[in-house]
């Protein structure tokens, strides 16, 4: 099987090390998962070694970056066949590049948004070998947690009754510790049981907001939304990517760009001139997008493209949401 490569390390710190496993055999690349037992032969045309700074909302009013790590297989056109989170370490990525006789590319010096434009742009068929053990199926952790929480809500309001609100403090600063240790954070509901309520408050509230064009958000996780100075707002789960303002001028968001390429999808936000601002790969729902857009007022186009028009697009692309 010949020359074999591991990553060292989790995509980003305290994850743990993907089961990955590289090899080349003489004529093609093979990777294998072994934490879900998925494997691929590729015939690649360069390596692509990646580092970039994500930034991380921790908590209501702090915020970090958080270093990502992974290496990428591109073909010819630089479009990413295979993304493998994980630390590699380089020098052996350079001994296994030099054996299977194709260019590795160092970028972890390069810019954040250099390094997620390149990301984004996928080839059709691209994959993500994750390297991971899948969660366990959620089928009991949403009646132990509502229970819990109940529970925790009993215990709140009895302490309240009798005035020892301080000991409640304590169990929850106790019960917040033990969270970020044991990583079960669905249980932090019985330590805030206020959440039992507001939770699904909170996803009416997105509902409704989504429905009135207000907000827009992606199967893949990505979401948007426009501030009260009239700039759109990326993010991602935890993670904050950037404001674009909404404006006429080189660099602002003018219109979008709902696109079909073969079996790729995504959404490409497009300044006055028509060159693309913000590319967001992913699946997002053709209604979702036109509501937004109608209430924002950008004009919105709706097509498939060549592979010529998405090479263009999404090399010139300015940063973008992989």
């Amino acid at each position: 099987m010949g020359i074999q490569l591991q990553p060292e390390a989790g995509a980003v710190a305290g994850d743990a090390c993907p089961m990955t496993v590289m090899s080349w055999d003489g004529d093609a690349l093979a990777v294998t998962d072994a934490a879900t037992g998925q494997s691929l032969r590729l015939t690649p045309a360069t390596l692509y070694s990646y580092t970039y700074d994500q930034h991380i909302t921790v908590s209501f009013n702090n915020t970090e970056w958080r270093p990502v790590h992974g290496l990428a297989v591109l073909d010819a056109d630089g479009l990413v066949m295979l993304d493998l989170p994980g630390s590699w370490q380089f020098e052996h990525l350079a001994d296994f590049a030099e054996h299977a006789g194709i260019p590795l590319v160092d970028a972890r010096a390069d810019s954040f948004n250099e390094v997620r434009t390149v990301l984004a742009a996928r080839a059709p068929g691209w994959r993500r070998l994750r390297g991971l053990t899948p969660p366990s199926p959620a089928r009991y952790r949403k009646p132990l947690a509502v229970g819990v929480g109940v529970a925790g809500l009993a215990v709140m309001v009895y302490l309240a009754s009798t005035g020892m609100w301080m000991a409640w403090r304590g169990i929850s600063t106790v019960g917040r510790v033990l969270l970020d240790v044991l990583e079960v954070k669905w249980l932090a509901v019985a330590f805030s049981p206020v959440l039992l309520f507001l939770s699904p408050v909170s996803s009416r509230i997105r509902r409704w907001r989504a429905d009135r064009g207000l907000i827009l958000g992606s199967t893949g996780g990505a979401h948007l939304s426009v501030r009260s100075d009239e700039k759109i707002r990326i993010g991602r789960g935890k993670e904050s990517t950037l404001d674009i303002e909404i404006g006429e001028r080189a660099g602002d968001a003018s219109s979008l760009l709902l696109y079909r390429y073969e079996d790729l999808t995504g959404l490409f936000i497009l300044d006055n001139r028509g060159e693309p601002v913000h590319h967001l790969p992913g699946h997002w729902l053709p209604d979702a997008v036109n509501r937004f857009a109608s209430r924002h007022e950008l004009p919105l186009a709706m097509h498939s493209i060549s592979r010529e028009e998405y090479l263009t697009l999404a090399r010139a692309c300015r940063s973008a949401t992989p």
